[in-house]
């Protein structure tokens, strides 16, 4: 069974900058998407920054970003590996959530919950002024 375990969470000061790494292992799926969302407390969880293995009309350099974080995160993969990041630079009080990480074979919105079938189980990520 495929598991993603996120990792790289913590506290930081506002203007920092963190690095999230998700290892995808088990059954090695080729994925349509992976992306991160994040969860603010008593908010619904929000698609933040998806990678699509390669271009599409709506991405032609394989990566979406929610405009909160544009310009500020990266998403990247290391595919050999596995392995998805999320660069956070300028970190704001309002990035602060638990990150998770999320994986899918179909397709369908890139930042909709539902339309992703694998999840890792988050990291905390908190972000004082």
């Amino acid at each position: 069974d495929v598991r993603l375990v996120e990792s790289g969470g913590g506290s930081v000061q506002a203007g920092g900058s963190l690095r999230l790494t998700c290892v995808a292992s088990g059954t090695t799926y080729t994925w349509y998407t992976m992306a991160w969302f994040r969860q603010k407390e008593g908010k619904e969880r929000e698609g933040i920054a998806a990678i699509f293995p390669q271009a599409i009309p709506s991405a032609p350099n394989r990566e979406l970003y929610a405009d909160s974080v544009k310009g500020r995160f990266a998403i990247s993969t290391d595919n050999s590996k596995n392995i998805l990041y999320l660069e956070m630079n300028s970190l704001k009080p309002e990035d602060t959530a638990i990150y998770y990480c999320a994986a899918r074979t179909w397709g369908g919105m890139w930042n909709r919950v539902d339309d992703y079938n694998f999840w890792g189980q988050g990291t905390q990520v908190t972000v004082s002024s």
